[in-house]
């Protein structure tokens, strides 16, 4: 288990917070114990979480150009043919996966191949499970073309809580199961767009691994 290099700079801020908040409580809430032990306690878990959400754990994965892995770790909440408009301009199945604040947040490439494609959206911060934060939230879409030339088209959607979407990829890169592709801070959802032909792996609220569960097979 390590941390996130996406986690160093808040982690380091949350610290520091920490520190002062609780020489301001020794010096301001001396004689009032009752008050200060929990609120000592509450700024440790506060802080603690805030370290637990950058954690990444190591894994280890078979790399299989057959197979599309989830990108994510979290639950499954959406299995639903659709039209993707953006990018595949054609009927594909919609596999949404839900994160909470709990959930290991870092992105893999669910196949292998080359990346096609990439867009940031702006957009508004609706819930991650609302329907409409497919197309009308903050999110970060990337095609990858997989060996077999299919394209497979992921989305990183901003959520109620996660204001913050990093991409670490760019059209051209090599994409592999076992290489990261993004990051998303503080909850929020992952939409991948698989082809009609795929034999889907997954269920309703199944709770799917990053790398290693496999939403489906082509």
């Amino acid at each position: 288990m390590t941390i996130h290099k996406e986690g160093f700079k808040i982690i380091g801020v949350s610290f520091l917070i920490f520190v002062i908040v609780n020489i301001a409580f020794k010096f301001l809430l001396s004689d009032y114990p009752m008050i200060c032990i929990p609120l000592r306690i509450f700024t440790l878990v506060f802080f603690l979480f805030v370290v637990s959400f950058f954690r990444i754990p190591k894994r280890e994965i078979t790399i299989d150009d057959n197979l599309i892995l989830a990108p994510s770790d979290g639950k499954v909440v959406v299995i639903e043919e659709v039209e993707e408009t953006e990018f595949l301009k054609e009927k594909c199945i919609q596999i949404s996966i839900f994160m909470s604040p709990l959930n290991i947040h870092c992105q893999w490439f669910p196949v292998n191949g080359e990346v096609t494609y990439t867009k940031h959206h702006s957009g508004s911060y609706l819930v991650a499970w609302h329907p409409k934060s497919s197309t009308e939230n903050e999110r970060n879409t990337i095609v990858v073309k997989a060996k077999n030339g299919k394209p497979i088209l992921f989305r990183q959607i901003a959520g109620a809580v996660a204001r913050r979407i990093v991409c670490f990829t760019k059209v051209g890169e090599e994409a592999s199961q076992d290489k990261q592709a993004g990051f998303i801070k503080f909850g929020s959802r992952i939409d991948v767009f698989v082809p009609l032909s795929a034999n889907i792996k997954v269920n309703l609220e199944q709770k799917v691994q990053g790398n290693q569960t496999i939403l489906a097979e082509f």
